[in-house]
């Protein structure tokens, strides 16, 4: 794919603007954003999920041809070249070609089944492995256009240097390598056009299927498929929010350093005067991704320490400042040239409410600390997860039973997707309900599970008191010191 410029133009024809240098570069460019965001523009403005017309109609067909076809494509292709591949194999590679197809909001449910292996059948969530690098780039001229749309001017007035190729192409948005006027190495992530209304399609599609379809099994409704939707729903249309996306970026990499540690890990900053209601531009990084392993021990990359010190973080994020990353699978934690580690994408983050911040540290500081898991069943009492007329003296021990042996052992021994399950099932015995924020926080922890089975396999996340060294730090001293522990910076 060849480098294209606006009308055909290289940048250093555009014609100079006011305050640009020779090249026609401006100096002292100041986007919509620059001051930035208004307050409206960090507001999640979902549309109706319950309207379905014809437009979904036709978008359904397509759906069930594309999907049956790129199956049993793939199947046919098996039978003559098996390649030692099994049928489930082919049939699930033909699935993800499918989704690919059909676009973002298939893309990430394979992100979803590859990032959780533990919960969907193993040649299935192989295969959707593929789905967390690359999709197919939307072209250079369309790129042009919108950043042009985006920032009131060419990028060749913009950018020092602007490359029109993506340097990678994800559901929503795809990166671009620019350089800014001052020599600053950048990124700008601009999403795709019409992004919105076709995810916001799909979404409808899928709520339809689950109200008339889906919830006339048991195990639908006990699921309760119909709120699942509603919860994407909303979560995809935050996710489609670039400038809250952006802000929340800042506010989480303000406060890394907040305690006067974690040095090593960081977050891209955000160049607000180059950003736009739809494209963000940022700090460039450098590095690989937590689950490129070979690449990792090539450079003699302490694993385990830099896993503990990015769970640190993230565990200081929920707890302490508000706004946690909720997508923390292995693509969005990289290994920085520096040895650093740093978070990206932001597009999906979650904030526990007051009560629930103080349980999941309740929670935490019985499992690291003195592992009276009494305060766990008062803990859950409080957030009404479980009944007041629990006696935590009899649930307590029965929650230790379960979940002590587990935790006692190393994350590569166990399947963090079982200890979940484990836990739902005993809180359902106690009759309790299992709330959004117990979920979104649990799933990052299957996030963490993929790359820490290689990492740091005889890692003990849940006795690890270097985690808490912020959130209660009396309480880990004196147990450090008791315990004869010295905790990494």
């Amino acid at each position: 794919m060849g480098a294209m410029t606006d009308d055909a133009v290289p940048p250093d024809e555009v014609p100079p603007a006011p305050g640009s240098d020779a090249a026609g570069v401006l100096a002292h460019f100041r986007g919509p954003y620059a001051d930035g965001p208004p307050p409206e523009a960090l507001e999640i403005d979902a549309p109706p999920l319950d309207r379905f017309g014809l437009a979904e109609l036709r978008r359904m067909v397509l759906i069930a041809f594309v999907l049956w076809s790129a199956v049993v494509r793939a199947t046919a292709v098996w039978v003559v070249r098996r390649k030692g591949r099994s049928l489930a194999r082919a049939a699930s590679e033909g699935l993800v070609d499918g989704f690919e197809q059909l676009g973002p909001t298939f893309v990430k449910l394979g992100q979803l089944i590859a990032s959780s292996p533990s919960l969907f059948p193993a040649p299935l969530a192989d295969a959707c492995l593929r789905t967390l690098d690359e999709v197919p780039p939307f072209d250079p001229e369309t790129v042009r256009r919108m950043v042009t749309e985006e920032l009131g001017r060419p990028p060749g007035q913009i950018f020092k240097s602007f490359d029109d190729r993506p340097l990678s192409a994800a559901s929503i948005a795809q990166v671009h390598a620019v350089v800014l006027p001052d020599g600053r190495e950048a990124v700008i992530k601009l999403q795709r056009p019409d992004i919105a209304h076709r995810m916001n399609t799909d979404l409808r599609i899928q709520y339809f299927l689950a109200r008339k379809v889906l919830m006339r099994f048991e195990s639908a409704r006990r699921a309760n498929v119909t709120a699942m939707v509603e919860d994407l729903h909303q979560v995809t249309n935050q996710e489609l929010n670039a400038a809250l996306e952006a802000h929340r970026q800042t506010f989480f990499r303000d406060h890394i350093a907040a305690f006067g540690d974690n040095a090593g890990i960081t977050a891209p900053e955000v160049y607000w005067d180059y950003c736009a209601p739809h494209l963000i531009c940022m700090e460039r990084m450098s590095g690989v991704p937590m689950d490129q392993f070979d690449a990792l021990a090539a450079r003699g990359i302490d694993g385990e320490l830099t896993l503990r010190r990015g769970i640190k973080v993230w565990i200081e994020a929920a707890l302490v400042h508000g706004p946690f990353h909720g997508d923390v699978h292995a693509g969005n934690l990289w290994v920085l040239d520096d040895e650093r580690a740093t978070y990206l994408d932001f597009g999906i983050m979650g904030e526990l409410p007051e009560l629930w911040r103080g349980a999941m540290a309740d929670i935490l500081y019985t499992s690291m600390i003195d592992q009276d898991y009494s305060r766990v069943v008062r803990a859950y009492q409080r957030v009404g997860v479980m009944p007041a007329d629990v006696d935590p003296e009899v649930a307590g021990p029965a929650i230790a039973m379960v979940m002590e042996p587990m935790l006692s052992q190393g994350i590569g021994n166990i399947s963090l997707g079982d200890q979940l399950k484990s836990n739902m099932e005993l809180a359902e015995q106690f009759g309790a309900t299992i709330p959004r924020e117990l979920m979104l926080t649990s799933k990052q922890l299957l996030y963490f599970e993929r790359y820490s089975k290689v990492l740091a396999p005889d890692y003990v996340m849940a006795r690890d008191l270097y985690l808490l060294k912020n959130v209660f730090p009396a309480e880990v001293a004196a147990a450090a010191a008791e315990r004869g522990i010295t905790l990494p910076d």
